[in-house]
């Protein structure tokens, strides 16, 4: 079967096909670092120790970047040791360990963060009704979040993770400078799409500096908005080769602005989001969404839509799910 097949890249191999995507927990305590709810949370879905890679769920790299309340740090040092005893949990489960680091911008609220969002453009955040009112950053201000994101991946790092995820999906800050919804800038971090993402390109090039040349680093993209005036098919597909360009070694594949409320009853309901995308570059494509079943995840493959496919729900609502539906088809 496809889905145990071994994947070799550049800079990291995958010994199946399977990914546990991340999934906001909120079990980290009042100051974003790592609890024991968290650590039993993650030995409790890896112990089978099926998954190719888990990706952590989102990290904040600022407090201003905070999407919600008992969200995971990384803005800072103090939370690296609890994020070192997450890294060996999984490591030792036989699964790569990869944390996404992620800033709100304008897809949080005063309530959470204690003043007004910051957002590529002063519009409020069509992913999320409960977004305040955000401001518009300053170019000073966009350098640096840069370099909050290249702290936060050295951390990522120095934790004893396998790689580093950059989001830029979910209607969070990138997604919003990818996307045209939110992003109304008329510098050059504005209009067309190569301005667009110069943000990612710049984050991109600043991490791997800082992280090596050999070490992983994934990128997750809302490679559509389903909705009107949003990122087309063109821009989305452009923006992934751009970031392959850039030196991206994973691309992981999900909605925009409309997050992951479209039609999602079938299993991959984002492959024409992916398949564009993962015929068109050469490193491997992730893509999540829809997967009830261990046939599921063959028949996604199958379907030459992504080379890794990562189950959520599923796993989170059943921490028997592997056991129950990967197992039987070794």
């Amino acid at each position: 079967m496809k889905l145990f097949e071994e994947l070799k890249s550049k800079n990291i191999s995958f010994k199946n096909r399977i990914i546990m995507p991340p999934m906001a927990t909120a079990k980290a305590d009042d100051k974003g670092h790592i609890s024991k709810e968290i650590l039993d949370y993650y030995q409790e879905k890896t112990r089978d120790k099926l998954f190719s890679t888990v990706i952590i769920e989102h990290n904040f790299i600022d407090p201003l970047g905070k999407a919600s309340h008992n969200q995971v740090s990384i803005a800072d040092d103090s939370s690296i040791d609890g994020l070192k005893k997450l890294a060996k949990i999984i490591k030792d489960n036989g699964s790569h360990a990869v944390v996404q680091i992620s800033h709100a911008g304008s897809s949080t609220n005063e309530d959470v963060i204690g003043e007004s969002p910051v957002a590529p453009s002063a519009i409020k955040n069509p992913s999320n009704a409960k977004a305040s009112q955000p401001r518009e950053l300053t170019i000073e201000e966009i350098k640096e979040i840069e370099d909050k994101f290249t702290d936060a991946a050295v951390r990522v790092k120095e934790a004893g993770f396998d790689g580093v995820e950059i989001h830029s999906a979910h209607g969070y800050l990138l997604d919003q400078f990818l996307s045209p919804l939110t992003n109304k800038r008329t510098d050059e971090y504005g209009g067309d799409i190569e301005n667009r993402i110069k943000i990612h390109l710049e984050i991109i090039k600043k991490v791997r500096e800082k992280v090596g040349e050999d070490y992983p680093i994934f990128l997750r993209i809302g490679a559509g908005d389903d909705m009107e005036g949003g990122l087309t098919q063109e821009d989305a597909v452009y923006a992934a080769k751009a970031f392959e360009k850039a030196d991206i070694d994973v691309l992981d594949i999900s909605g925009g602005m409309c997050k992951f409320s479209i039609d999602n009853t079938s299993a991959g309901f984002f492959d024409f989001l992916s398949k564009p995308i993962y015929e068109e570059v050469k490193i491997p494509v992730i893509l999540t969404g829809g997967v009830k079943t261990g046939q599921d995840v063959e028949n996604i493959l199958n379907r030459k839509v992504c080379d890794l496919v990562g189950v959520g729900r599923s796993v989170f609502k059943d921490s028997n799910w592997i056991e129950k539906e990967i197992k039987p088809l070794i």
